[in-house]
């Protein structure tokens, strides 16, 4: 019985894998493919090479997710506690994209875990969540704004005596660059969410130790996940990014992606938390726009993007809650 949980745990983690993929894949290509840089399916190629390189260049976002976030029990009442924080999140990913709202799938999966440990009592470490999770939730989008902003004043200020018409045929060349930077770092954020999910799987299920490292295997198998998720495209979301929030050019699609980028490496990398790279995303291409004139961002749609930002979290534990609790009557 709890062999096939484990197993039943890690396919969960990784169609939610799958989904973060398919519903992220717009963070990374959005830009380039609305300013025309590169062609939707090259971009999904792209997108899908570059998240399975960034899986394995770190550990230290699984470890925080696997190891930061709750103290789930061992056996399997604890795995019942990880597979109903991952329908949870799966469940509310599924709406988001429904909607073509690019909600967070790294908050969607906090909320997730959060709300199943809530309903089992078990420990969750709030401090964790807020210095790992709330304060970097705060943070990212409003360095992802301002630097958008300031690299594009900077590309403003260099360029400004050029021709618009070959500077923009140059930064569509750039955007493959900005693009595939943009995915790395994805591939280095999420990717990582799932490996920390299915690491504290095999912990609760007493087959790895506390503290072991993520397994090999565990990384592949997410890596893998997340890029055919990606390669699958995430039209409706893409649509939102690329062309609703506002009109990108190249120069501008190329500054969105250099910060938001430069947030996820620094965030990954320095700190070990799991921002969101919808988040970053998003608030770059807000600042970049900015920059152009107030009103050319169309507000009104980011507001609702916001409001999807502020549920998600909530939203996801609700029903991971209920989750957990469907499965506590059924399994056990």
């Amino acid at each position: 019985m709890e062999l096939a949980l484990v197993i039943g745990v890690i396919v969960i983690a990784l169609v939610f894998d799958y989904t973060n993929g398919f519903h992220d894949a717009a963070n990374a290509i959005a830009t380039s493919v609305s300013t025309r840089a590169l062609t939707p399916r090259v971009a999904l190629l792209l997108a899908a090479v570059m998240n399975f390189i960034g899986a394995h260049l770190g550990t230290s976002v699984a470890q925080t997710v696997g190891k930061g976030i709750i103290d789930a029990p061992n056996g399997s009442h604890g795995l019942i506690v990880v597979g109903g924080a991952l329908i949870g999140a799966i469940v509310w990913n599924l709406i988001t994209w429904y909607f073509g709202l690019p909600s967070s799938s790294s908050h969607a999966l906090i909320g997730g875990l959060v709300g199943s440990a809530i309903a089992a009592s078990a420990t969750v470490h709030w401090s964790g969540v807020v210095q790992k999770v709330v304060i970097p939730m705060v943070l990212s989008p409003v360095v992802g704004f301002l630097l958008g902003g300031i690299i594009m004043i900077i590309i403003l200020w260099i360029f400004r005596k050029s021709s618009p018409r070959s500077t923009s045929r140059g930064f569509r060349y750039a955007q493959t660059v900005s693009a595939a930077a943009m995915a790395l770092g994805h591939g280095l954020q999420d990717a990582q969410k799932t490996m920390g999910v299915i690491f504290l799987a095999l912990v609760v299920g007493g087959y790895v130790s506390p503290d072991a490292g993520i397994p090999e295997w565990v990384i592949t198998a997410s890596a893998a996940a997340i890029s055919l998720g990606t390669y699958a495209g995430g039209w409706r979301i893409m649509r939102t990014l690329g062309r609703r929030i506002i009109h990108l050019d190249p120069p501008r699609g190329f500054a969105a992606e250099a910060a938001a980028a430069s947030v996820l490496y620094t965030a990954a990398i320095g700190f070990g938390a799991p921002i969101s790279t919808t988040h970053t995303v998003t608030s770059a291409i807000m600042g970049v726009g900015a920059t152009k004139r107030l009103s050319a961002v169309r507000w009104g749609i980011a507001g609702n993007i916001v409001t999807a930002w502020v549920l998600t979290i909530p939203a996801a534990a609700i029903v991971a809650a209920l989750s957990y609790l469907g499965l506590h009557w059924i399994l056990e």
